[in-house]
């Protein structure tokens, strides 16, 4: 049998812990892009548009993060088309993300008074203008906080990717874990990790509710 030093274990977690990290960034980066043409959608004066941006926004957000990754690795592969865990997890957590953050964005978007859209108006601004120039950047400064703090929920998302198999941080304590048979020691560092991923966004959060004075 092979002799796991600690060494070992920490560089093999330190491998997963660089893939969640990958992970959560694509799915941070595409969410965001996908979660403002949403948002863009859930406030456009189009009802067609904000009834497809509300249903799916209520899809992603009332369904479980694990049946959607199935959906995108079992559901897809009984079609005839293989994807990879890294691609099916990809996609997933995109979708999960940009629901949520379309969500927050929406609300901060929408807190903005409606004055600035009528004074936008008065001075013959186009919507898509009121919304570059007047309300997005307002918007931005309430957004910044609780964007950051649902980062959060992204990185931990991650960990439920390791079902169909891809790689991260839980994936490789597990296989560890049974390889080394310390599962309270791997287990331990697995922890860790996440902490020392989460810990600093949370506080990031924080430190910017109270700096841009948006705190209830």
């Amino acid at each position: 049998m092979m002799e796991f030093t600690f060494w070992d274990i920490t560089r093999n977690l330190l491998t997963g812990l660089q893939w969640t990290l990958v992970l959560s960034l694509v799915a941070f980066v595409c969410g965001g892009v996908v979660g403002l043409l949403v948002m863009l959608a859930r406030i456009a004066p189009v009802s067609w548009l904000r009834i497809l941006a509300q249903a799916y926004i209520e899809l992603f957000q009332g369904t479980p993060l694990l049946m959607q990754l199935f959906i995108a690795f079992f559901g897809v592969a009984l079609l005839g088309v293989e994807v990879s865990a890294w691609f099916a997890a990809a996609v997933a957590l995109t979708l999960f993300t940009s629901a949520f953050l379309a969500e927050i964005w929406r609300g901060c978007v929408q807190s903005i008074a409606r004055g600035q859209w009528e004074a936008a108006e008065s001075l013959a601004l186009t919507r898509l203008e009121t919304l570059r120039h007047v309300v997005l950047p307002q918007a931005l400064r309430i957004a910044v906080a609780p964007t950051v703090g649902f980062s959060v929920q992204v990185v931990k998302g991650t960990a439920v990717t390791s079902i169909i198999g891809f790689t991260e941080l839980t994936k490789t304590g597990s296989m560890l874990a049974n390889a080394t048979f310390e599962p309270f020691l791997v287990y331990g560092l697995v922890a860790l990790g996440y902490f020392a991923i989460c810990y600093p966004l949370s506080l990031a959060a924080h430190r910017l509710e109270r700096r841009l004075n948006v705190t209830a």
